[in-house]
């Protein structure tokens, strides 16, 4: 599943396409992706401004001049792809070539620009809901959600106090997005890499026993934040699915530290140990387990 630093990307390479832009026309070539779309989905739409396209955790928040926000998520295999102009080619230098397979444009928006921009989700684990922004603090996708990790708000005091007492393991405490919104598989072994941290340890240990934040606390909001700036400032990462809106890869996969790297060497100067890797609630978690205690 894209991971925040994904949709960040995308977010990114939306806006000049959509944000300001008129919606021209909507058409959904199905009335459900992962849950049924509403009844009124197009007419809700069409016709009126994105007026701004932001982001909460995973979620793409498309403002609209009519006070509805279209509330967009990409699942497992979502993507959009961008077209500008006649000739319909996709700018990007591609180091795979893009499927061709129309038949997973599930929901295509014509903007008053020209451009024309494709929802496509073979696996249909994405999904799309217009809610009044007078109720998007309450709608339930949303509204359980924890602090953004690179939100001003977000400090060891906060997870320290988020973790405090929690008896799971510091890797599944994370990727609760109670907890904190938008991590997933990859940037949480990242992170927990770049703290020395080891994915197994309780998650209680982020806070004393009067719930302030420990130095792992510190260390690890840290590296929350350099690994997630660092995987936006690259585009993203591509494992299987995941693309830029210009076509072309994201790079921070070539970044990993740990991620995907079992067997090798382990990347932390004056460490003689090796990446291994273990199956945790269901998830292969890759760390070292010499310097990540």
């Amino acid at each position: 599943m894209p991971e925040l630093p994904e949709v960040e990307t995308v977010r990114r390479g939306l806006i000049p396409a959509m944000e300001g832009v008129r919606i021209a026309r909507v058409t959904a070539h199905r009335g459900d992706l992962r849950f049924p779309l509403q009844k009124d989905f197009a007419a809700r739409l069409a016709g009126h401004v994105i007026t701004g396209l932001g982001r909460r955790a995973k979620y793409l928040l498309a403002d609209l001049d009519s006070g509805d926000v279209l509330l967009m998520h990409l699942g497992m295999s979502g993507s959009f792809r961008v077209m500008q102009g006649d000739n319909g080619k996709i700018p990007g230098v591609f180091h795979h070539p893009r499927s061709e397979n129309r038949t997973h444009d599930h929901v295509v928006f014509e903007m008053g620009n020209g451009a024309v921009i494709s929802f496509n989700d073979p696996r249909r684990f994405g999904y799309m809901k217009i809610v009044p922004r007078a109720d998007l603090e309450g709608e339930p996708f949303l509204r359980a959600l924890g602090p953004e990790p690179l939100g001003n708000a977000f400090d060891a005091a906060m997870l320290a106090q988020a973790c405090a007492g929690k008896k799971t393991s510091l890797k599944a405490a994370l990727l609760d997005q109670r907890v904190v919104a938008g991590l997933g598989n990859i940037y949480v072994c990242e992170a927990l890499f770049r703290a020395h941290l080891s994915p197994k340890r309780q998650a209680s240990t982020l806070a004393t026993k009067s719930g302030a934040p420990t130095d792992h606390a510190v260390r690890l909001v840290a590296a929350i934040r350099a690994v997630l700036n660092a995987a936006i400032e690259a585009g993203g990462s591509s494992l299987r699915d995941h693309r830029q809106t210009s076509g072309e890869l994201g790079y921070f996969q070539h970044s990993f530290q740990v991620y995907d790297r079992e067997g090798e060497p382990c990347r932390t100067r004056g460490c003689r140990g090796t990446v291994k890797r273990f199956t945790q609630n269901g998830r292969s978690t890759f760390w070292c387990p010499s310097c990540q205690k």
